[in-house]
């Protein structure tokens, strides 16, 4: 019986090099950056997902409490939908979209692959997994389900615009008035609007499978529209993450009365 010949770094005629890399640069750094922050963010929502208090000041609630679907949720903003047990957060019921988006996302794909797995940790640089099965095996396999969670992402990112239009109230209900709390709303949704839009997933599906632009103007002016977008996809990503966790602390300090909210007119 033939042995299978070896694959890989191991392939006959390629340089067998014993070290990891032969890169002499901080390599390492992006990849520690990438973990640092995500780590902060997973433990950040954590919190705040089961502390379940401080998600509302009129006229103001926080996107991790967004929609906030049970009966249990505090100035709801939403029809409350159901009961749900007491040690289930409305939080709860609510990051499965975004951080399914999130998690499923080509680019995140490729930050935690690197940041997390170390699938490699870099370019030039050795990974230390001696094999390789992509995503056709469990956990990796969820990764198929991200066109789903973007469709999903796009309801809450409506939902999300939804209370922007509402921050435009005084804390009596009264519209046409603005403050600070009004920009932070509204941006952190236009935010969200640019992540999911420059998406890969929402550019393949605004344009993909046609054979012809011409026949097809609409979707051409749109696919050219996600086409621009598309190259900014990573900045949109971090931007909208950071901010997210921004608009929920903000809230957050007005609800505890920390701060308050300046008001333009």
């Amino acid at each position: 019986m033939t042995a299978l010949a070896p694959e890989g770094t191991g392939a006959p005629g390629r340089a067998r090099l014993a070290a990891r890399t032969l890169r002499s640069d901080r390599w390492w750094l992006q990849p520690l950056i990438t973990v640092s922050v995500l780590v902060a963010f997973i433990v950040y929502s954590t919190v705040r997902a089961f502390e379940n208090a401080n998600y509302f000041a009129e006229p103001y609630i926080s996107p991790f409490y967004s929609p906030c679907i049970t009966t249990a949720c505090e100035g709801n903003t939403f029809p409350e939908l159901f009961d749900g047990p007491a040690f289930l957060t409305p939080a709860l019921y609510i990051l499965i979209v975004p951080l399914g988006f999130r998690l499923t996302c080509y680019y995140y794909r490729k930050a935690y692959y690197r940041a997390f797995w170390l699938s490699p940790p870099a370019c030039a640089v050795a990974e230390p997994h001696a094999k390789y099965t992509g995503e056709t095996r469990f956990p990796l396999l969820f990764q198929n389900l991200h066109r789903y969670f973007f469709y999903a992402g796009l309801v809450f990112n409506v939902i999300l615009t939804y209370d922007a239009l509402l921050a435009f109230r005084n804390a009596e209900g009264e519209w046409f008035h603005m403050g600070l709390g009004t920009l932070v709303l509204l941006t952190n949704a236009v935010l969200l609007w640019l992540y999911s839009l420059s998406c890969h997933s929402c550019r393949h599906i605004v344009g993909g499978r046609l054979v012809h632009f011409s026949r097809h103007p609409v979707r051409y002016k749109a696919w050219t529209f996600v086409s621009k977008l598309n190259p900014k996809h990573m900045q949109y990503a971090w931007i909208s993450l950071v901010f997210v966790a921004f608009t929920d602390l903000y809230v957050r300090l007005l609800a505890t009365g920390a701060i308050d909210d300046p008001r333009f007119f």
